[in-house]
């Protein structure tokens, strides 16, 4: 999906509430990966997220943003495997904090990748899961984003893609003013109404 394609995506949506919903994750994301390699992706054994890792990478490359180049954790990279289809789930466990683990999974997540993303919370990497709908995942991420299953608004394939595209655009600048309310709605909570 091409830039034109997800802003007619964006317009299609724009009553929805999902264009902001992907875009503030995304910003959430990109805000917690600060270094090179520090995103690592993981999902499911039978459908790792290959898709949102080639978005990303290329956002990555397009907009010279390194640290959104992520690191696709496998189940079992083959032997012989390039080096960057060849991570293991080793690269879970030696996971720390200052790094970012995104959980990607449309169906439930099983009991092995629970474990997994539970130990890589417990040694201070921050949690992300896009998820159709998982209440365990989400109880494990600091950050999620759900797509239920036949939410009629959106798939969970366009959620990826907007949240590819969010993750590459360039921050506002933000002034004083923005930056004030900002922490006193942390403080107090956002405004009524």
């Amino acid at each position: 999906m091409d830039a034109s394609q997800v802003s007619a995506l964006r317009e299609l949506l724009a009553t929805t509430g999902w264009p902001e919903r992907t875009q503030d994750f995304a910003r959430s994301l990109r805000a917690s990966t600060r270094v090179p390699g520090g995103l690592l992706l993981f999902g499911p054994r039978d459908d790792e997220p290959w898709h949102l890792a080639a978005h990303l990478d290329d956002e990555s490359r397009l907009c010279g943003l390194p640290e959104i180049s992520p690191t696709l954790v496998r189940w079992e990279p083959p032997p012989g495997a390039p080096a960057h289809l060849s991570i293991g789930l080793d690269r879970l466990e030696a996971a720390r904090r200052g790094e970012t683990l995104l959980v990607v999974s449309e169906q439930t997540a099983s009991e092995g990748v629970l474990e997994r993303v539970d130990d890589a919370r417990r040694v201070g990497a921050t949690i992300f899961a896009l998820d159709g709908d998982d209440k365990e995942l989400r109880g494990l991420a600091h950050e999620s984003l759900s797509v239920p299953p036949g939410e009629p608004a959106i798939s969970f394939e366009a959620a990826q893609h907007l949240v590819s595209a969010a993750a590459g655009e360039p921050r506002a600048k933000r002034g004083l003013r923005d930056r004030l309310a900002g922490l006193l709605d942390t403080i107090t909570g956002p405004p009524a109404g």
